[in-house]
Parts: structure tokens; C-alpha cells; sequence
């Protein structure tokens, strides 16, 4: 486990509190440039790797950010799951950040979540491409993500406008309720039922995404879309 602290400045002691959780598979041509990206405002940063099959865990290892190793791959819900449980230990966490690893996010965009949280009340900040008044969202992806919000009746509880974006902010009651049991891409689903269930605050932010060649190879289809529903269907009929 890689433990070096970045170093210090007046933007990083603002969110000394704070830990990124990073959940990584395959990354390693782009994880090192998305951590350093990351660390001159959050010095607090976990890895995740995910039983990558490529060198994303040396890629990690040569940065300041904490690195957890799973040895097979489980899925980005389990990596997120151990992310949270890792840094819900270490000393002085109180806010925890869900931060994609093919640099589609801004940190920028993910310090405002936290001053969502910290300064606005509210337990659980979401990003949306939809609030701001420009969006370059790929026409496959907006549909996926439309159809979502639009079937999701957790998501309608929230009025939530983007249900599936992987950048997050959730406080320390928060994340220490969470429990993400749906290893694969459908845990961000699950996510969105648990917090129509809680009784959190959950207030959405303006993002902005960063769709690049990469992170679009790395994306969602639509067909996994469907998928996911289909499963977050099955669960709910067997849930009492």
C-alpha cells in the first residue's frame, strides 16, 4: 500500500477531511495523469485496483494516492465499497468523493460537491450533466441516461435529473450506511434506491463530463443499460 501525502497548500488544507475514492480496472495508459490531476486539491486519494490486468497498480504505486489491490476482478461496485470502507477508517475523514478513473470528471466540479455538503446541509451531493445550460452529452448516452431517470422510480423520488453519474459526495452518516452489494456497473442504481430509501438530503450539482475517445471506449452501452435494469428489476421483486 502506497502512503507518500502530496504536498501541502492552502487548497489542499480546505479539504483535509476529504478522501477521493478512485476505482480502477485497465487504467494504467491514464491513472497516473487522473491522480495527479487529483492531488494538488485533495490530498487524500484511494486507489482501488480491481484485479486490473494491465500495470494500473504500479502506475498507482508511483503516485502519492493510497493504493488497495483486489486479487480477481469484482466489479466497480465492490471496489467502490472497499474505497469507502478504507478511507471511512482513516483518521479525520469526514466527506468521501466517487471519482471515475478515465479522467472523464473535474476536480473542479468535485470540490464543489463538497462545499454542497459541507456548506448547503445537505448528507449527499450528485453531479448532473443536465443542470448547466450547455451539455455535449453523446446521443447514446443521453438516451441511456434518460431512459434511467425516466423508469427509475427511485431516481423520480429524488427528481433527480442525472441518475447514473459516477461523481459523488457523501458525508461520513452517509457513507458509513452505504452498502453496495451489486458488484458491477448496476451498483450505481443501487446507490440511487438506497438514497430514495435513507432519508438523506441529496441535492444535485452542475458537472461538466469530459467525454474523450478514452472514456467513451470505457463507457456504458445501452444494451448494459438495459441489463442493469433488468437486474435492479429482479432485486426489487425479490426484496421483501
Amino acid at each position: 500500500m502506497q502512503t507518500a501525502e502530496a504536498p501541502g497548500s492552502a487548497e489542499t488544507a480546505e479539504f483535509d477531511d476529504v478522501w477521493v475514492v478512485i476505482p480502477v480496472y485497465n487504467e494504467g495508459s491514464v491513472i497516473a495523469d487522473v491522480v495527479a490531476g487529483v492531488l494538488p486539491t485533495f490530498r487524500n486519494v484511494v486507489c482501488v485496483d480491481d484485479g486490473s490486468r494491465d500495470d494500473s497498480a504500479d502506475q498507482i504505486s508511483h503516485t502519492a494516492a493510497h493504493l488497495v489491490s483486489h486479487p480477481v476482478n469484482l466489479g466497480q461496485g465492490a471496489a467502490l465499497q472497499t474505497g469507502l470502507e478504507y478511507a471511512l477508517l482513516q483518521p479525520g475523514s469526514e466527506y468521501f468523493v466517487t471519482f471515475d478513473a478515465d479522467g472523464q470528471h473535474r476536480v473542479e466540479d468535485a470540490a464543489e460537491l463538497v462545499r454542497a455538503v459541507r456548506d448547503g446541509g445537505a448528507d449527499v451531493a450528485l453531479g448532473s450533466r443536465f443542470l448547466s445550460g450547455t451539455v455535449h452529452v453523446p446521443w447514446l448516452k443521453r438516451a441511456l441516461l434518460k431512459t434511467v431517470a425516466a423508469v427509475s422510480p427511485a431516481a423520480r423520488r429524488l427528481e433527480l435529473t442525472d441518475a447514473h453519474n459516477g461523481l459523488r459526495v457523501l458525508n461520513r452518516p452517509a457513507a458509513s450506511q452505504l452498502k453496495i452489494t451489486m458488484n458491477g456497473m448496476a451498483h450505481a442504481s443501487e446507490i440511487v434506491d438506497y438514497l430514495a430509501r435513507s432519508g438523506l438530503e441529496v441535492t444535485e450539482v452542475p458537472v461538466t463530463v469530459l467525454y474523450t475517445d478514452y472514456s467513451k471506449a470505457k463507457g456504458q452501452s445501452l444494451i448494459n443499460g438495459v441489463n442493469i435494469l433488468f437486474d435492479l428489476s429482479l432485486r426489487s421483486r425479490r426484496t421483501p
